[in-house]
């Protein structure tokens, strides 16, 4: 077959699809009857910022700043329509193949039906060895993968719902066992109960295929997606006969309401003449036979779960595809037959599942552990280089062809080290970390959008102010501008896109668009003055806090040092302005703080506790550099160990804001050490760690954090945790419960905030829990 018989032209705009394909380590391809994906993994050039010590004898300058080029392992996938696959080939064989010499004994990994009718084109044009993958095996590892790496990937369709999407909590730990129901052509029941263990358990014929051929017998549509747009506006009741066309209304002996489908078609058949005289039409037909597939569809899988006790139920396939109508009437028959026990779960990428478990294959024989740790998180989503969800309002057949005929993206970036839950939630099933779901809260969605989005000039200026040596700076900033603005009108638009929206969310995004154009620590030189002004404040405040002689009055100051540095917050715009204008100091900043009674003033049985036994071990999640870490947290640290208690600081792995990093906060507690004797015997005596938590943002969740980390926390039996700031503790975590003591401390820097919790700025948020036991799962507090 000539190449032309099933290749069409396309301009691929190659900066913006694909990215750092001439870095590409190996690729796979899953290439469908209509959509193709590629997939490869290259390494990325970075920046990363370069903290490095100086010597003691210099008294002011703690560490040198400087930024060096660094590549880090990045996954894409790239998803298009199957006719554009020459081009892209193509593309491919100009940008990533090596000479015919050094290709022709390599193998690419290729799923999919495509997989056999392109195998002679891919051999020929790339000369490399073709492996057909199983598609079923690949569409499992896909969907594993995803559920372990992905947060947000599953969720329930709620076609009037607000939001359409309600995201489902996935406990990596606990993903197995499930149903995956694949809808091509026919239907495929799998039943996946481990990584390897995985098994057809039924499937129908009645399936896509169904849908397609029929439609196209029953209707003037000329393709799948015009019969699926057709359906749209269809009324399937002028077509179908429902119990009220029979009874005159419900069946109450049998429980059947009056609008349950009796006769699938049941009007066709009985009135010959409705359709020439325009009782139905095209769009009535193919609504009827959507619906007839999927009540079908949906009672077999229904069926298929409880036959094998599986409670999960994730829909997929090209059926599928993200459509609106489609997953309303798959969830509609699952809910039905069901009797609302069971819920259809879709997923954000499902279209990738094939591709990435294609590419996984071809890694299980090469050194899989150079790209994963196994059951540990390994990977995640970047928002800046990835498409969203089509939101379910836009929709339309013109809206969803458009759609289709565009390039979707999918990056995922490695993490440098294993990711696993904190061992120290209550209930990590259940654990949501964000307080505030900003897709179910409009007003507070609203609100959030619009202070990131006016927010974002004065992060371009300082992004620009990092980088005084480089001449491109300004260009990058205002593309990053373009970039994160953007982002922000597609969430306005549509708020489900990446799954949840919360703050944290917002700000990973911010974070991932300033890294796209290579500003890493924007905040770098600010932190290294900061710290070190609040070093030489150290020795007076020690003695400050030593002078006060009754054990209660002791600890109030220390407490209120915690949540006087916690004031100095970058990221909060009404503090930055009073920092920007140096109308702040630690003494200025203890002033502001709320007067006892605190707005959550849980101090006088925190105060109680100390009475009793020590603590064994302390985890404390660090905030703010300067005033904070070095005034507030390292006296309220020295405290806790004078008691006997071992303590574990843990800060950002990544840079973000003004946040102090690992690499900072390792310096940082050699000068306090060399300041205060405790601290130094402490970190001597390995009383006292400074670890990483794996994370790069201001919030905390607690799904994801460093595996040396839980390593340490259950060797050293910890049972108190700190959660300092209003990103950790507010934002996030407020109200996750812990099977250990906790501390959640911080002041209230937004208005908006605030008054959302009754309070106002410089309010005070001391909450002490006593560790809980497990009795039933925490609800949802989505």
């Amino acid at each position: 077959m000539a190449d032309r018989a099933y290749a069409e032209s396309i301009e691929l705009p190659t900066d913006q699809i694909f990215k750092h394909l001439k870095n590409a380590k190996r690729f796979t391809l899953d290439i469908g009857g209509s959509l193709a994906k590629l997939a490869y993994y290259s390494t990325v050039p970075k920046k990363r910022s370069l903290v490095v010590e100086t010597s003691k004898s210099n008294s002011d300058a703690i560490y040198h700043v400087s930024e060096e080029d660094e590549l880090r392992d990045q996954l894409h996938f790239i998803k298009f329509e199957t006719k554009y696959i020459e081009t892209c080939v193509d593309f491919i064989q100009q940008n990533l193949v090596e000479s015919p010499e050094l290709m022709k004994d390599k193998i690419i990994k290729v799923t999919g039906g495509g997989a056999y009718k392109y195998k002679d084109l891919l051999s020929r044009k790339l000369g490399v060895q073709v492996d057909k993958e199983d598609e079923m095996q690949c569409l499992i590892k896909g969907c594993n993968f995803l559920l372990k790496n992905i947060p947000d990937e599953a969720f329930i369709y709620q076609r009037h719902g607000n939001p359409e999407y309600k995201f489902q909590m996935t406990d990596p730990d606990v993903v197995f066992p499930y149903l995956l129901v694949n809808i091509g052509s026919g239907v495929s029941f799998i039943k996946v109960e481990s990584d390897t263990k995985f098994e057809r358990i039924g499937g129908t014929s009645m399936g896509g295929g169904t849908f397609w051929g029929l439609g196209s017998i029953l209707t003037k549509a000329k393709g799948f997606d015009e019969l699926l747009a057709i359906a749209e506006n269809g009324d399937h009741r002028n077509v179908d006969m429902l119990v009220r066309d029979i009874y005159g209304g419900a069946y109450s002996a049998l429980g059947l309401p009056p609008e349950l489908i009796a006769s699938s078609f049941g009007k066709a058949a009985r009135s010959s003449q409705d359709r020439d005289s325009g009782t139905f039409g095209d769009a009535d037909i193919a609504k009827s036979l959507l619906i007839t597939i999927s009540n079908d569809i949906g009672q077999i899988a229904y069926l298929t779960a409880k036959l094998h006790n599986l409670q999960k139920i994730y829909f997929g396939g090209y059926f599928i595809r993200g459509h609106p109508m489609t997953m309303h009437t798959i969830s509609y028959a699952i809910k039905y037959w069901s009797k609302e026990e069971v819920q259809a779960l879709f997923l954000r990428h499902e279209g990738y599942l094939g591709a990435i478990g294609a590419f996984l294959k071809g890694l299980e024989e090469e050194d899989v552990e150079k790209y994963s740790w196994g059951e540990y998180t390994s990977w995640g989503e970047n928002y800046a280089g990835s498409s969203g969800l089509a939101s379910p309002k836009t929709a339309t057949q013109r809206a969803f062809a458009r759609r289709l005929a565009t390039f979707d993206m999918l990056e995922l970036d490695r993490f440098a080290k294993p990711l696993v839950t904190c061992p120290l939630l209550l209930d990590p099933a259940s654990y949501f970390p964000d307080t505030e779901d900003l897709t179910q809260n409009q007003e507070a969605r609203e609100y959030w959008l619009q202070c990131f989005e006016e927010a974002t000039g004065k992060f371009a200026e300082r992004a620009i102010s990092s980088q005084p040596s480089k001449a491109d700076a300004e260009q990058r900033a205002k593309r990053f501008t373009e970039k994160f603005i953007g982002r922000v009108k597609d969430l306005k638009l549509n708020p489900c896109a990446y799954g949840s929206l919360t703050v944290r969310s917002l700000l990973d995004t911010r974070e991932h668009c300033l890294e796209e154009f290579h500003f890493t620590d924007v905040y770098s030189q600010q932190k290294q003055v900061e710290n070190e002004q609040a070093l030489k404040l150290l020795s007076s405040r020690l003695e400050e806090i030593d002078a006060l002689s009754d054990e209660g009055d002791q600890w109030l100051s220390l407490v209120e040092g915690l949540l006087a540095g916690n004031v100095f917050d970058w990221g909060a715009k009404e503090v930055a302005i009073l920092m920007e204008a140096s109308q702040l100091g630690f003494k200025e900043a203890l002033d502001k703080l709320q007067g006892r009674p605190w707005l959550i003033d849980n101090f006088d049985a925190w105060l109680q506790r100390l009475r009793g036994p020590p603590h064994k071990c302390a985890v404390v999640f660090v905030d703010n550099s300067g005033l904070d870490i070095i005034l507030g947290v390292f006296p309220f640290t020295r405290a806790l160990l004078k008691r006997g208690t071992n303590v574990i600081l843990c800060a950002n792995s990544r840079p973000v804001l003004n946040d102090v990093t690992y690499n900072e906060l390792t310096i940082l507690t050699k000068r306090v050490a060399s300041i205060s004797k405790d601290i130094s015997d402490a970190l001597i005596n390995g009383h006292l760690l400074v670890m990483e938590s794996g994370q790069g943002s201001p919030c905390l969740d607690l799904r994801y954090i460093d595996f040396d980390l839980t390593e340490r926390m259950k060797e050293y039996n910890t049972d108190l945790v700190v959660l300092e700031g209003m990103g950790r503790s507010i934002h996030t975590n407020f109200l996750a419960t812990f099977s250990c003591d906790t501390l959640k401390a911080a002041v209230l820097k937004n208005q908006w905030l605030a008054t959302k919790l009754g309070g106002g700025m410089f309010n005070v948020v001391f909450k002490y829990e006593r560790a809980c036991k497990v009795t039933s799962s925490t609800p949802d507090p989505r």
